[in-house]
């Protein structure tokens, strides 16, 4: 079978590195993939036997930009394909303008709860943005990366096309091994680790300020990029000496399995990989409640779960945890097995 997939690149980010990852599995069952990248940017390793091209050095994103992304994308995929998936609204627009068969839209977050949070500063903004994915995604088909994400385009939304749940694909086999290959020098004293981009659906602010009433000895690892707006949040709750920023890691895995805890504050996800690679890696995860896929994949751990926004809930259950921690052996992770979703987008493609 022949897959292709969609994306504005491969710039840091759970959607693209769920991707790449999927790509890399499909490849390896015999399947001819490709990645088509709207702009060339690539930070994550190009996946084994999948071939990768760039149809433009930096993409356009206005209103004459996404139609001659289409043109070129339809002018590109000359060969015909079994399966065409395209992930994230600047992607699935421009896949969607080019009007190309089998084409599936991956959806990988709750899209109501960025709706809603630009309303409170935005509400007419929030208004267009709502009517742009009802006009992009009603009757579309379309994969979700969860069932909260799922029941999200149902209902608030309003999809009314065709969805298959199909989770991210994880090796987790090949991910146990990277957590000792080319392993970095970690830090020296115990340490709980958040991963994840600075922006505000991550809640670093709700995350120091948690940690303000975390009395363990423990050091505060944050894997992204430093910004000064984050190093001048550490410097005003007085936390400079008890967090460390170590920047994006295209190998997070050994400063996962090195942790004594994962931590994840977001307001909204869609299917968080981190807190299932924290669990693959042995690592005990604490998260807020958000909307969604924390709740799945924590099935066997609610006390785990905290309420989204309330940081003194997220700074009891961090030191509960480090105090009596999880045992990430009972989770069950069979569902986000790498054959087991190859196997579901092998479905898909099979559809008539």
């Amino acid at each position: 079978m022949r897959f292709v997939f969609v994306v504005t690149n491969l710039a840091g980010g759970g959607a693209e590195k769920a991707i790449v990852k999927l790509a890399a599995g499909l490849a390896d069952k015999g399947h001819e993939v490709e990645l088509a990248l709207l702009e060339d940017r690539v930070e994550h390793a190009r996946p084994r036997g999948v071939k990768v091209s760039a149809l433009t050095t930096k993409a356009s994103k206005g209103w004459i930009g996404k139609r001659r992304l289409a043109h070129r994308l339809t002018r590109h995929l000359s060969a015909p394909w079994n399966l065409l998936v395209s992930t994230l609204p600047f992607a699935d627009e421009v896949a969607a303008l080019a009007k190309l068969p089998r084409h599936w839209c991956r959806i990988a977050n709750t899209l109501s709860s960025e709706v809603v949070k630009l309303a409170a500063d935005h509400p007419a903004k929030a208004r267009r943005r709502l009517a742009r994915y009802r006009r992009l995604y009603g009757t579309r088909p379309l994969i979700a990366v969860s069932i909260g994400v799922a029941n999200d385009l149902r209902r608030e939304i309003g999809a009314d096309g065709p969805i298959e749940t199909v989770p991210n694909a994880f090796d987790f086999e090949a991910m146990r091994h990277a957590t000792v290959i080319a392993a970095p020098e970690l830090p020296a004293r115990p340490y709980v680790v958040h991963v994840g981009r600075f922006a505000p659906q991550k809640r670093h602010d709700l995350l120091l300020d948690a940690w303000t009433r975390v009395a363990a000895d423990h050091l505060l690892v944050l894997l992204c990029a430093p910004d000064p707006k984050l190093q001048a949040m550490i410097a005003s709750r007085g936390l400079a000496d008890r967090v460390l920023i170590a920047g994006f890691q295209l190998n997070p895995y050994p400063w996962i399995a090195g942790a004594d805890l994962l931590v994840l504050c977001s307001d909204h996800e869609g299917l968080p990989n981190v807190l299932i690679e924290a669990l693959a890696c042995g690592t005990p995860t604490v998260s807020t409640d958000c909307p969604s896929g924390p709740r799945e994949i924590l099935t066997a751990f609610p006390q785990c779960l905290v309420p989204c926004g309330d940081f003194a809930a997220l700074a009891k259950a961090i030191s509960d945890n480090l105090a009596t921690p999880i045992d990430p052996g009972k989770a069950d992770l069979s569902m986000f097995e790498m054959s087991s979703v190859v196997a579901a987008y092998e479905r898909l493609a099979g559809r008539d």
